[in-house]
This record gives structure tokens, sequence and C-alpha cells, in this order.
């Protein structure tokens, strides 16, 4: 039986038929493999592994990976709102967001965890809680993303407080009498050891200046091979020259730092995909190209449009095929971006993809699809309804986990 990622082709054809398409579909037994791994990520003096749910929030996948042991990374005050009507428990959960949140102080209060990500927002957390612990994000100065958009480290990046900036942070923490007992790094989506090793070194040398720092966060970002021929990050590669660092900075401060990570991607990327209806097949003569048009695009996947992301498409259809063709993939919006096959890191170039000969009525299946597609998606774009989300339970049996948006659901708040 051929399959389709983590689905046989029968599985694809019986999900479209007992739940539509466009529809996400999750893999329970990939979600926990993935899961253990992080949980497995080397350390020298404890870890605790977070869940950076903005990959993607929906309270199934929240709740599977909170019961396998992972506690919560939320990137706004609403998230971590998510997250607590997911069930989970807010000294489980670290906030650390570009905007604090209007209720910043009803979180705290609750046992949220907060990190300052700018110096206003230190001074904020410094008015509300003074005399308390905090965790303040810096620039260590070095990043690792595969591209500008994904580089979250470096002086490219406006996320942190830029390492030079330091005796600020000091005079802050003096001002309100506060404790930084927990220092965060995230330098982006990479998988080369030597350049973790690299950041972690740099972010040591900046806790070795904050004498209360008891844990570092070293941030997610582990890059994960989607096509065919990407690599995926060794977790133990990335970790072990880490383990040494710590270990060499506890001989040379006394301090023996726990670790922290979050990653996202690496937990739910290949645990997803999205099944989509071929609806129509069209093409532009002998010197123009052939298309397959389908009911999603980037109202379920931008990616390719933000990008240029690659993600591998399978077509399961009934049949033989009459050989091989190359097609360009477009979505379903009135829009010349809603483009699935871009050329790769450029959203505005054209890639064919080699794909059997195609016909209306056939399912293609995006693979790659757990991180980043329902989270960041051009939601209601020409008013497409949010699509359902399934879940393949370890017995085999799908749940649905999240129901198919309504148009009156989008138009509740309209006046």
């Amino acid at each position: 039986m051929n399959t389709a990622f983590f689905m046989t082709e029968d599985q694809v054809h019986a999900l479209r038929k007992e739940f539509g398409t466009p529809v996400y579909v999750y893999d329970q037994k990939t979600l926990e493999a993935a899961a253990d791994q992080v949980l497995a990520f080397p350390n020298a003096f404890g870890l605790t592994a977070r869940y950076a749910m903005k990959a993607l929030p929906t309270a199934a996948i929240v709740r599977l990976l909170a019961d396998k042991g992972l506690h919560i990374d939320a990137s706004s005050g609403y998230e971590v709102e998510r997250a607590i009507r997911a069930g989970i428990a807010p000294d489980r959960i670290q906030l650390t967001a570009q905007q604090a949140p209007a209720n910043l102080k009803e979180l705290v209060d609750q046992g949220v965890w907060y990190t300052a990500c700018s110096l206003s927002q230190l001074d904020l957390y410094g008015q509300l809680f003074p005399g308390t612990e905090v965790t303040v994000r810096i620039n260590p100065g070095l990043g690792s993303g595969h591209n500008n958009r994904t580089n979250v480290g470096g002086p490219s990046s406006a996320f942190g407080i830029w390492h030079e900036h330091l005796p600020s942070v000091l005079e802050l923490q003096r001002k309100h009498n506060l404790m930084l007992t927990r220092m965060h790094t995230h330098v982006g989506s990479g998988g080369d050891p030597a350049v973790w090793d690299r950041c972690a070194r740099m972010s040591l040398a900046i806790a070795a200046k904050l004498p209360d720092v008891n844990r570092l966060s070293l941030g997610g970002g582990y890059k994960v091979g989607r096509m065919p021929g990407e690599q995926t990050t060794d977790l133990n590669a990335i970790g072990a020259p880490v383990v040494k660092d710590f270990e060499q900075f506890a001989k040379e401060h006394g301090r023996e730092l726990h670790l922290e990570v979050e990653p996202g991607t690496y937990l739910v990327a290949n645990a997803g995909a999205l099944l989509c209806d071929v609806m129509d097949i069209i093409d532009t003569g002998e010197s123009g190209y052939h298309f397959i048009k389908v009911d999603s695009g980037m109202t379920e996947l931008l990616r390719p449009s933000m990008y240029g992301a690659q993600h591998p498409m399978v077509l399961v259809g009934d049949g033989d095929r009459d050989g091989m063709r190359n097609y360009l993939i477009v979505g379903h919006c009135c829009e010349s971006g809603d483009l699935l096959t871009p050329e790769a890191g450029n959203s505005e170039a054209l890639a064919p993809r080699e794909l059997p000969v195609t016909h209306i009525g056939d399912t293609l299946v995006i693979g790659g699809a757990g991180a980043y597609a329902s989270a960041m998606s051009a939601k209601n774009y020409n008013s497409f309804p949010e699509c359902a989300e399934v879940m393949i339970q370890n017995d085999g049996a799908p749940k649905l986990i999240r129901k198919r948006q309504t148009l009156d659901q989008i138009l509740a708040n309209e006046l």
C-alpha cells in the first residue's frame, strides 16, 4: 500500500469522505515521538522543555504535548489565556511577547512566568512587581536562521534586548529591586551545531554578568527537514557541546544553570498534513504551464507565499496514471500570490513540481503542514472559513479536534 506521509492512501480516501476538504490531519504517534526526543535533550544540570505553541495552538495538540511533560511557551497574552483554557497550569506557562498584554498583572498573579523582551517591558514589569523574580530576553548578537525572516538573533533582529544594553538592564534591576533569575535567548531556525555552540557560549558570557541567573533558555528553532534531502536537526549533536559549555560555566562561576529549550516546529511540523481537493486543471498553452487548482491555499498554508517555503506533495487518486507531468499548484484565492509551488526561498518565482498526471477530483496531500500552517494562515481571505482539524489517534481512529468554521461564525462580530 502506498503511503502519503503518515497515512495510507486508504486512510486519505476515508478521511476525505468523513471530514471533507480542505482538512488538516495530525498524527498522535509522530507527535509523541518528537516530544520524547525533545525531552531527552542533552543537559548538564536539568532540563525544562517548552512547546512554542505559536507553531500550532489547537487545544488538543497543546494538551497532548503537555501530557507528555512539556511546559508551554506563549507569544502573546491571548496564547497564555488559550493555554490556560486548554487546561495548562499557569506556572507551566512562560510568556515571551513582543507586546506586553494589558492584563499582565492578572496573568503573573496567576503564576505565569514573564520574560521581559525590551527595556520598556522590564521597566513596566518592575513597576508592577518590584522586588520579584523576572526573566530577561537578551539578543546575544548572533543568529542562525536560514533566511532573514526566520533569524531571530543578531543585529537584524528586533527580538530581545541587545547585549550591549546590559548596563541599562542592570540599572532597571536596581531601580525596581528585581531578581534576574532567568535569562532567555533565541537565535533562529538553524541546525548547525557549531553555530548553536557559539551562540550558547555567547549567551553564557552574558549570563556570567547576571549573578542571580540560575536558568538559561536557548530557545528553539531547530530546523526540520520537510522536503526529501533536507536534514532534520540532530538534537544530540546540537546539545552535546552545550553540555560541556554549561559544565565549564559551573567550574568558572560556581553556578549550575538549569537549561530550557522551546521548540515548536521540531515537535509538530512533520506530524501534520493538509488534504486538498483537486478542483480544476488548466494550462496556458505549449509555452506556458500546467496548473493544478486546489480548494485550499494561503487560507490554510501561507508559508510558501510568505517565505518561498517548500512542502512535499503526494497525489492520491483512483486508477493508474498515464505518466508524469510538471505542474504549478495554486490555491483557491483570487490572489496572484496564492502559490503553493514557489521557488525555494523566493516567493516571487515559480517552480513546477513533477506529479503523476492529475485528474479533477484527486486528493493532493501536502506534508510538513503541522507547524505554522493552521496557526499562521490568511484566515477568512475571500471569506473562506477555517477548515477542520483531525487527529489520527494511536489506535488509528481519526478524531475531530476542531470543527470547520461556518459563514455565520465569520460574520458573528459584524454590526
